[in-house]
C-alpha cells in the first residue's frame, strides 16, 4: 500500500500537490518535517528563520495533540474511543476545526464528510475504526463535542492540515516576518510580495507526471491554494488502482483515473476541504457546483495521453503560465 495524503499525520507529501516553485536570489529557504509530511518556506533572509521554526514547532505539536488520529493520546483519539453520549470537553482548535468540517458536510450535501474515517480504513487508507454513521450525528459547542449514535468517530484529516496553514500564517508578523511564501504538504499560503517586488508564484503539478512537472503556474495572492488529487495516490489491485479518496455517498473510492482540483480560498482550512469535496464530485459535476458557488477552482484530468482542464470562479486570472 501507498501512503497518501489522507494519512493526515503520517503520509509522505502529496503526489499532486501544490508546490513552491524554487527560491531565487535574495530569498532563502527552510523546512522540515510537519504531520508526516514537509513545509518549506521561502523567506527574504535568514534572520527570521529561528523564529518561524518555533512558530511552526509550537503549531504543529498543538494540533497533533488535539486532532491527530494516529496519536493515541490525541484528543481527538480520546473522542473517538469513548462510549459515552454525553458532551466531551475539548480544546478551541478541535471545537473550531469540527465546526468548521460540519459546515462544509453541509454545503457540499455531504460529498466532504468528517465522519468517514471507518469507510476510508476499509480500503485500506487511514487508522479510524469504528461504525459508518453520518455528520448529522455529530454535535459541537465551543469547547465540546458530543454523539448522538454510539460508534461516531471523527476524521479531520481532510481540514486539519488546512487549518494549520492559517495558523502559522497569522503568526508570522508577529514572528517578524512580512512577506513569505509557505508550503505545508502540497498546500500553499503567501504573505506579502516576494522581495523584488513581484507577485509570489505557486506551481501546480500534472496528476499524471512525476514531482516538479507543472500543470500551471498561478499567483495567489492573499488567497490560499489548496490541491487534492488521485494519479499516484492509490493502491494497486491487481491490474488497476483504488483511489484513496472516498465518496461518502456511494462508499465507494472516486475513479482512480490521474486527476486534481485546485482551489483558491481566503482560508487555507476552507480551500482544503473545498479541494478534498470537489475532487469527490467529480470533474463535471464538481465543475458545475464551483461555478454555482463562485468558487476559483482548477480541474485537470489526465486521459487519452493529454490534460483536459475546466476553470472556475474566475480561477484563470490567477493564471500566469
Amino acid at each position: 500500500m501507498r501512503m497518501t495524503r489522507r494519512q493526515f499525520l503520517v503520509s509522505t507529501a502529496a503526489a499532486v500537490a501544490c508546490t513552491t516553485l524554487p527560491a531565487n536570489a535574495g530569498t532563502t529557504g527552510i523546512g522540515g518535517p510537519a504531520f508526516g509530511s514537509t513545509w518549506r518556506a521561502v523567506l527574504p533572509d535568514e534572520s527570521r528563520s529561528a523564529a518561524v521554526l518555533k512558530l511552526v514547532a509550537s503549531v504543529v505539536a498543538e494540533i497533533n495533540q488535539a486532532m491527530s488520529p494516529y496519536q493515541q493520546q490525541s484528543e481527538l483519539s480520546a473522542f473517538n474511543r469513548a462510549e459515552t453520549l454525553d458532551w466531551q470537553g475539548c480544546s478551541r482548535p478541535l471545537a473550531n476545526v469540527a465546526a468548521h468540517a460540519l459546515e462544509m458536510s453541509r454545503f457540499t450535501d455531504g460529498a466532504f464528510d468528517p465522519t468517514i474515517g471507518p469507510l476510508v480504513n476499509r480500503f485500506g487508507f487511514g487508522p479510524i475504526h469504528g461504525d459508518r454513521v453520518h455528520p448529522e450525528d455529530l454535535s459541537v459547542s465551543a469547547s465540546g463535542l458530543r454523539k448522538r449514535v454510539p460508534g461516531l468517530t471523527l476524521d479531520l484529516c481532510g481540514i486539519a492540515k488546512g487549518y494549520a496553514l492559517d495558523r502559522i500564517i497569522e503568526g508570522l508578523p508577529a514572528a517578524g516576518v512580512e512577506t513569505a511564501l509557505f508550503e505545508l504538504g502540497g498546500e500553499v499560503r503567501t504573505l506579502g510580495h516576494h522581495p523584488d517586488g513581484r507577485s509570489w508564484q505557486v506551481g501546480i503539478e500534472r496528476p499524471d507526471a512525476e514531482p516538479g512537472v507543472m500543470e500551471r503556474i498561478v499567483a495567489p495572492g492573499p488567497l490560499a491554494l489548496a490541491t487534492s488529487g488521485t494519479g499516484r495516490q492509490n493502491i494497486s489491485l491487481g491490474g488497476g488502482g483504488v483511489s484513496h479518496l472516498i465518496d461518502p455517498r456511494s462508499g465507494r473510492p472516486v475513479d482512480a483515473l490521474p486527476a486534481s482540483v485546485s482551489v483558491l480560498d481566503s482560508a487555507a482550512m476552507r480551500a482544503d476541504a473545498l479541494a478534498t469535496a470537489l475532487m469527490v464530485m467529480g470533474m463535471e459535476r464538481g465543475a458545475a457546483f464551483a461555478e454555482t458557488h463562485s468558487i476559483p477552482a482548477l480541474f485537470v484530468r489526465f486521459e487519452k495521453g493529454r490534460s483536459q482542464e475546466i476553470m472556475t470562479g474566475g480561477f484563470d486570472a490567477y493564471v500566469t503560465a
